[in-house]
């Protein structure tokens, strides 16, 4: 699942650089430049895809604007292998995975139950159905939905 990136290789105006289209837009309308892994750290798109292309060690530095992203490779260095890279960035489900369980995502209940109890027992005290819905669902959630109960009981 996720959706992968439609990407078109081309070389570059000088050796040793190539030149990838997307169909996405990873810088808006900003260019950026990253001529190693520590320039890359921003929770960005294209941080991320200069953290994938420099994990190779075959790129010493990568540009990005809109949905054009530049390479600058290493001597010796092909391309092989770079173009998966980005096409690969927002697929996030492969073939062969198995998915999490229910127990896999939801904590213990006693972990979360006596977090919830002790977080906001005079809340959940007051409605039995909160009390009992406190358990599984985050408290100000379930404050939330009371003053709305509330608040249409007062309007009707």
């Amino acid at each position: 699942m996720g959706q992968p990136v439609a990407v078109t290789e081309k070389p570059g105006a000088h050796p040793g650089v190539v030149r990838f289209e997307t169909n996405r837009t990873f810088s808006g309308m900003g260019h950026e430049r990253f001529a190693s892994t520590e320039e890359a750290w921003a929770p960005t798109a294209s941080a991320e895809i200069a953290r994938r292309l420099f994990a190779t060690g075959r790129v010493g530095g990568v540009h990005i604007y809109a949905n054009m992203v530049t390479v600058d490779l290493h001597n010796g260095y092909s391309s092989d292998g770079l173009g998966d890279i980005i096409r690969e960035l927002y697929r996030y489900w492969h073939p062969g995975m198995k998915p999490p369980t229910f127990e896999d995502l939801v904590p213990d209940e006693a972990a979360g139950g006596d977090a919830a109890a002790g977080a906001g027992a005079g809340a959940a005290s007051d409605d039995p159905a909160l009390a009992a819905a406190a358990a599984r669902v985050p408290l100000p959630l379930l404050e939330r939905a009371r003053a709305a109960r509330a608040k249409y009981a007062a309007a009707n």
